[in-house]
């Protein structure tokens, strides 16, 4: 088995690309932009595993030449599509893990895939979501800039995994970022808060729950402890968990929810997926929020009104 860096990058929007262009127009372009991804992977030293449709499995032994890669490849393609008609953007959406693989057929397997490709699921659009274990092998002086976004549940593994989104665009505030030569002084193992508190807010519904209340649901139905009256929720939409000092959003509907924190402009899609609360933010219910009449609830910590670091 060998150690290396594992990346997904997958194109969204494919579907309306081929609604637009047709069968065969579509695949030509999706070809090219997969290519051009395989292209940027070799020359950072990164090896193109295979082709699924309209994503790239890749690898690298180093995680300095993967990340150089994948910020790269969303620089220069943020650049290309900015012009482009909004029904034919494709953007790019990426997930990395690094782990021990085991190589056969001239295909990989291991966790490091597995959780590479969730991530990738788990990253909007423009996004670059990475695992710990990425960012300790980057050398104390690099210049890659990321920010923590907490332990996640990604299914089919038994351990949370601490999640990293790499921030690759030049206008992202300073604030937000964390360097690597502070990562050993970062609250990975923090006392364990007794108590928590989270306020939810939809049009004139609020309502305050303790971390005893929970879990809760939000939904359409009078059966969720939170009520959001719109056809595009499912009955029980969301979950709510108190779990190891830390509150969780756990999607159980038919369309999905997506989150987004205060303080930027980064989204998590989940579908049948949970995520860490870690800063306040809104939840969109049973659409994006590139929808701007989907029914959008707040939420904050009163308690200590700011972060529940874990």
């Amino acid at each position: 088995m060998a150690e290396v860096t594992v990346v997904f990058a997958d194109l969204t929007g494919s579907t309306g690309v081929f609604e637009s262009l047709g069968n065969a127009k579509a695949t030509q372009a999706i070809t090219r932009l997969t290519q051009w991804i395989g292209k940027v992977c070799m020359a950072q030293h990164g090896k193109v595993v295979k082709n699924l449709g309209d994503g790239v499995l890749m690898v690298f032994m180093r995680s300095t030449d993967a990340v150089e890669a994948v910020t790269e490849m969303q620089r220069v393609h943020a650049d290309r599509i900015k012009n482009w008609p909004d029904k034919l953007k494709m953007r790019l959406q990426v997930g990395m893990a690094r782990g021990e693989v085991i190589e056969q057929d001239d295909d990989f397997f291991g966790d490091a895939v597995n959780v590479a490709s969730r991530l990738s699921d788990l990253s909007g659009p423009d996004q670059i979501l990475t695992t710990d274990a990425v960012i300790k092998q980057l050398p104390s002086d690099s210049l890659v800039r990321f920010r923590s976004l907490g332990a996640m549940d990604i299914r089919g593994r038994h351990e949370a995994c601490m999640v990293y989104r790499v921030e690759w665009q030049n206008e992202v505030l300073s604030d937000f970022f964390t360097v690597p030569a502070s990562l050993n002084t970062l609250p990975f193992a923090p006392s364990v808060p007794q108590l928590g508190s989270i306020a939810l807010s939809w049009l004139d519904v609020d309502a305050s729950f303790t971390s005893e209340d929970l879990p809760v649901h939000l939904g359409r139905v009078s059966e969720a402890q939170f009520v959001v009256n719109d056809p595009r929720v499912s009955r029980l939409h969301a979950r709510i968990v108190w779990r190891a000092g830390k509150f969780y959003l756990e999607d159980v509907s038919s369309y999905g929810t997506w989150v987004r924190f205060a303080g930027g402009d980064a989204i998590i899609a989940l579908r049948r997926q949970e995520c860490v609360l870690l800063v306040e933010g809104e939840i969109a219910l049973g659409a994006p929020f590139e929808d701007f009449t989907v029914p959008t609830v707040s939420f904050k910590f009163p308690l200590d009104g700011a972060r529940l670091r874990g």
